[in-house]
């Protein structure tokens, strides 16, 4: 039997011009980035625009062009810019325009300020759709590596020495400049280039001891905060038993920088830190808040702090600011990275149910454990008590055991499926507008997702 295959004919003109709104399924999700992006106010960004010069795009295609490529793992403007002529659904949001890498990117840079205020109508939106109603939110942090290499780490000790060695050439090159007989000059050697080349890294280096002694100066004053509370408090102890204390006294913080502390050279504001796999990375700390019944991220900031234990407060801060018909935050669940007694102190002030893991989980607990519920609190039970004995009772750990599904998740879409493991941009500000514009990104896929 003699097959007949469908015929491959790339030179018939069309009679008619296609129309871009053929290109794509109806439910596809460049058409909802597109739609969502037109009910949010731009007001603003437009009026930034002068009306002289050439004609520039419209902020809401760069918008959605920037939204659907963070949210599909299309993150650096020259690919971007590639992709409005490779990929149908980037034709289809450019309209059959091709912005310049050069204009994605200076947009880029100058939308970052208005992310946020997007990122709440997006949770608005949201929430217009009924699709999202505040509850239980799940936070936790992971980290995103910097746009920086770890081996461009300098260390206050290493420094030191380089600036010494490099002043000494200085010094050197200018003696045989100034010398009258050049015989001892090397052939090939251009003693202003030399010399340029030097003092050009004395000067980064120079910046770079400041910035490690200005850190330095910054952690002394905390250390010697926290030693003066401490020798109060003994103080007052001793003063009320009539007694000295046991164990030793507090010892004071030793001011100005270690040999060993450091500072990165490509991103001054990255930081070194332990990754989960184990080793360090030059990275930065990224939070999020996520709605346990939508797994919507409802909250985002980044830290330079390697860990989660100051992190609450600035999460709760940003769900106090989140509008009153989002509905309110009732319960917050945290892993143990969070746990502190200050941190369950500010959620009770909050007015927040909290879950804050008190100790590591074991792996495969007996199966009676789950069921097993806790003995009767005391009379005179604290807070941090209360919240214990919480986490302890069945609810309790139904309620934190919907952690994992919830947050965990979000942070392997976000690395694994939109590919988002290290930013483009550097800097802590540049960094916090990126991250909000990868939250959105998830949030808007999330929403197409829930929508249908």
């Amino acid at each position: 039997m003699k097959v007949t295959f469908v015929d491959v004919d790339r030179d018939t003109l069309y009679l008619l011009p296609p129309s871009i709104q053929e290109w794509l399924p109806e439910k596809h999700l460049a058409r909802f980035v597109v739609e969502i992006v037109e009910q949010i106010d731009l007001q603003s960004l437009k009026a930034s625009y002068r009306g002289s010069g050439s004609q520039p795009y419209n902020p809401e295609m760069l918008v959605a062009l920037l939204f659907y490529g963070y949210a599909t793992g299309v993150f650096s403007s020259r690919k971007l810019e590639r992709s409005t002529y490779d990929s149908v659904a980037f034709r289809y949001i450019a309209a059959n325009s091709h912005p310049d890498h050069d204009t994605i990117a200076t947009f880029r840079r100058r939308f970052l300020p208005e992310l946020t205020k997007i990122f709440v109508e997006i949770l608005s939106i949201a929430h217009e759709m009924k699709v999202l109603k505040l509850g239980k939110v799940s936070i936790d942090g992971t980290k995103v590596k910097a746009n920086a290499s770890k081996h461009k780490a300098l260390s206050y000790g290493h420094a030191s020495k380089l600036e010494k060695q490099l002043e000494a050439e200085v010094a050197e090159l200018l003696q045989k400049a100034e010398s009258v007989d050049n015989t001892d000059i090397p052939d090939g050697m251009d003693i202003p280039n030399e010399l340029s080349i030097r003092q050009e890294r004395v000067k980064a280096i120079k910046e770079a001891k400041a910035e490690i002694e200005r850190r330095a100066a910054q952690r002394h004053a905390e250390e010697q905060k926290v030693y003066e509370t401490k020798v109060a408090e003994r103080a007052k102890k001793e003063q009320q038993t009539g007694k000295k204390a046991r164990g030793k006294s507090p010892q004071p913080p030793a001011p100005g920088p270690t040999q060993k502390d450091q500072v990165n050279l490509n991103d001054k504001e990255s930081r070194i830190m332990p990754t989960s796999g184990g080793g360090f990375e030059q990275a930065y700390n990224v939070q999020a808040g996520v709605d346990m019944e939508t797994m919507l991220i409802v909250t985002t900031h980044v830290t330079q702090a390697p860990n989660d234990k100051k992190e609450m407060e600035p999460a709760l801060t940003n769900l106090k600011q989140l509008p009153q018909g989002l509905g309110t935050v009732t319960d917050l669940i945290a892993d143990n990275g969070y746990f502190s007694e200050d941190n369950v102190m500010l959620c009770q002030k909050n007015q927040v149910t909290s879950y804050i893991a008190a100790n590591r989980e074991k792996h495969h607990p007996p199966v009676m454990d789950r069921f097993r519920e806790p003995g009767p609190l005391h009379d005179d039970a604290t807070t941090l008590d209360t919240m214990k004995h919480r986490l302890k009772t069945t609810s309790g750990k139904a309620v934190y055991a919907k952690r994992k599904s919830t947050i965990e998740p979000v942070f392997g879409i976000i690395k694994s499926v939109m590919g988002f493991r290290q930013f483009l941009l550097r800097g802590l500000e540049a960094v916090k507008g990126e991250w909000d514009l990868v939250c959105i990104a998830f949030n808007l896929k999330r929403l197409f997702v829930l929508a249908k």
